[in-house]
């Protein structure tokens, strides 16, 4: 059996692993400026709707991503606010890196 720090370390690798693709970062950073249609965000994306599908399986598995259907429209959203906060960190955590390296090279 396993023990809770365990499992939150499973889950957390989880969401992780949903973070580590470009086109999925693309699509969180698309779904921060609000709910979009999937046909919308392949046009955005340049990819194809079953790599667009397959993207959204996994980000809505590890709970990031919701969907909702509308007819036959399908409208996804971010599942929470924090979902923003963490691609925003991330981002950060890439200027300071960046500028770091600028100032290493001179």
């Amino acid at each position: 059996m396993k023990d809770k720090n365990t499992e939150t370390y499973l889950r957390q690798a989880t969401i992780c692993k949903a973070f580590a693709h470009p086109t999925r970062l693309q699509l969180l950073d698309a779904l921060v400026r609000g709910e979009r249609g999937v046909s919308s965000l392949q046009k955005v994306l340049h990819v194809t709707k079953t790599n667009l599908s397959q993207h959204l399986a996994l980000l809505k598995s590890a709970g990031l991503v919701v969907c909702r259907r509308d007819g036959r429209q399908v409208h996804c959203s971010l599942a929470m606010p924090q979902v923003k906060r963490v691609a925003g960190t991330v981002r950060d955590i890439l200027r300071l890196q960046d500028s770091r390296n600028r100032r290493a090279q001179r």
